[in-house]
């Protein structure tokens, strides 16, 4: 790329939506939309010249990929030509060159923020790229409390609920209820390991690839294949006992009993998340965020694809919710 545009100060990477950049892609990502892709940073000014030159020189085909996509009628070029600022700000809704926020952490998206951290750089001329990039590698430890709390408190709201519908006959309420928690405990297991959940096409995977994730993984599995709530509610119960164990090594908090306990005079087994939730906020020290209503970010206060996919929509609900100012 570099003689196309000479000396055009740039940086070069492959970072942003794709496959490819979470490392999930396969064999079947090549059906659409692939080929050689790169993103290409360069001064504000020299966007429209250096666009330009990329098409006019860019070659058909590179190792065999043309460089040119068609998908859905729309035909887009391999090599994207753009700003970095401007390019940040569309994925994020912030250029985090400029600092990180409480409202930019709490209304960026998982998916996005895992989308600009990991992928790679290959070049950074301009600099400022991997600056942003390692700003946004984790949360501060108490945003990432407050996240984590939010996260347990998502458990302890239905965690009696595989039990109260089997309880009733509903066994098809039960195993609804049960999945949804089961995905909320996957967040939680990837979240206390530092890592961004992608979204749902992806859960799993990362999960997998998580070191020390085999069991957590068996025993989500068995809660989605029981049969009946018994069996739903133990399966969840491990599960539980091992994300807390988790969370007890992270030593944001302080240490708690990582069994299970009835659910009050009921005959349900739960993990009791808001004794994590609680834990976690009383450890947090920054004064603002420890007066935060307990909801969380913009991920789990919506799954909603055209709000996560829309950075203005994404910081206007985080911001709403939060009674935070955008």
């Amino acid at each position: 790329m570099a003689p196309l545009i000479p000396g055009v100060t740039h940086s070069a990477a492959l970072i942003g939506p794709g496959s490819e950049v979470l490392e999930f892609d396969t064999a079947r990502s090549t059906d659409h939309d692939w080929g050689p892709r790169v993103l290409l940073f360069v001064p504000g000014e020299e966007v429209a010249g250096v666009r330009a030159a990329v098409e006019a020189g860019l070659p058909d085909r590179f190792g065999g990929f043309p460089t040119v996509f068609a998908y859905h009628g729309q035909v887009r070029c391999g090599v994207t030509v753009t700003e970095p600022g401007e390019w940040l700000a569309g994925r994020l809704g912030f250029d985090p060159r400029q600092g990180v926020s409480l409202l930019d952490w709490l209304s960026a998206p998982w998916q996005s923020l895992a989308e600009v951290t990991c992928g790679e750089v290959f070049h950074d001329g301009l600099g400022g790229l991997e600056t942003a990039r390692a700003a946004l590698s984790w949360y501060p430890d108490d945003v990432w409390r407050y996240v984590l709390a939010c996260q347990w408190r998502r458990i302890a709201q239905e965690e009696p609920f595989p039990g109260r519908c089997g309880e009733v006959g509903d066994e098809l309420g039960s195993a609804v209820v049960g999945a949804r928690l089961a995905r909320e405990v996957m967040r939680l297991a990837l979240l206390l390991r530092r890592r961004y959940p992608p979204y749902a096409k992806w859960l799993g995977s990362a999960l997998a690839r998580m070191p020390g994730s085999t069991e957590l993984g068996e025993s989500l599995g068995a809660a989605l294949a029981a049969r009946s709530w018994r069996e739903r509610e133990a399966a969840l119960a491990a599960a539980y006992a091992r994300v807390a164990a988790l969370q007890n090594r992270t030593r944001l908090a302080g240490w708690l009993d990582e069994g299970v306990r009835g659910f009050y005079d009921r005959p349900f087994q739960v993990i009791d998340g808001d004794r994590f939730a609680d834990e976690l906020m009383a450890s947090v020290t920054d004064p603002v965020i420890k007066g935060l209503p307990v909801v969380g970010c913009v991920d789990q206060l919506s799954d909603s694809t055209d709000l996560l996919v829309a950075p203005g929509r994404a910081r206007t609900v985080a911001a709403a919710a939060l009674n935070l100012r955008t």
